[in-house]
């Protein structure tokens, strides 16, 4: 494998909700609320393109916004979006998120999982310890530490290792917003693995520079997920929202199944 690397009053400053702009029924049985969350070097707007796709079919979407300052934090702003819910939730992490929706994803409203280009830990796994046998990718010999310990990716190379199939234009946008993880992130393990009692789906990008698709593969194997693989790098969120949008909603059937 190679390397790669809150409460309810503040509920709002955590979350942009994104509701349908008009009224469609979706099929009995369907898990309506579907919460997104973010990885590094992104933020919540990073699943507008997806979350459009979902609300003109009448889901409703939240997209988290995490501190990226611990996993604790990260698990515990999500937990606070996941209780807002009024039903089922479907859960959906990229990239550094699958590691917090394994972190919450136990939660009796979650119904199904999905990662998007991500990490599927196991209990006690950290991505320090997920990357120490395999040499680093393009993405990750990006990375660059600031001088509070937050680790960005260099805004030169950002186009080609996390927006490689978007405009050059829009990649060049997301590398001047890019929100830095804490570098301490990447030896927090993982304290529990919800994969091992809930559905998954997995949306692996078959060209991802940051975490390997040969990584992804893996993880999607080892928790059994039902896969779907994008041509696309680590922006596959952002460039193929209809791909990512169609494995959320076959969890939002799934699940109930």
């Amino acid at each position: 494998m190679k390397s790669l690397l809150i409460p309810a009053a503040l509920l709002a400053a955590f979350t942009i909700a994104i509701t349908p702009a008009t009224a469609t029924t979706l099929p009995a049985g369907t898990v309506k609320n579907i919460v997104l969350v973010h990885g590094a070097w992104a933020n919540a707007s990073s699943w507008n393109n997806v979350a459009r796709v979902l609300k003109r079919k009448g889901y409703h979407v939240t997209a988290v916004t995490i501190p990226l300052t611990s996993l604790a934090a990260d698990a515990a702003a999500t937990k606070a979006v996941i209780d807002a819910q009024d039903g089922p939730t479907v859960l959906v992490g990229h990239s550094w998120a699958g590691f917090v929706i394994g972190e919450v994803g136990n939660d009796p409203k979650v119904d199904a999982l999905v990662y998007v280009s991500a990490f599927a830990p196991e209990k006690g796994e950290s991505i320090a310890s997920l990357s120490a046998s395999g040499s680093p990718t393009k993405g990750v010999q990006a990375i660059r530490p600031d001088d509070k310990g937050f680790l960005y990716l260099d805004k030169a190379a950002f186009p080609t290792v996390f927006g490689q199939d978007l405009p050059t234009s829009e990649s060049e946008a997301l590398a001047n917003t890019q929100l830095p993880i804490n570098h301490t992130s990447f030896d927090e393990p993982a304290t529990v693995a919800a994969w091992h009692t809930k559905p998954s789906w997995f949306v692996v990008s078959d060209k991802d520079l940051i975490l390997d698709p040969s990584s992804q593969k893996f993880f999607a194997n080892r928790i059994k997920a039902t896969t779907t693989i994008v041509e696309g790098g680590h922006d596959t969120l952002i460039a193929f929202p209809n791909q990512v949008a169609a494995a959320i909603e076959a969890a939002s059937h799934g699940a109930k199944l």
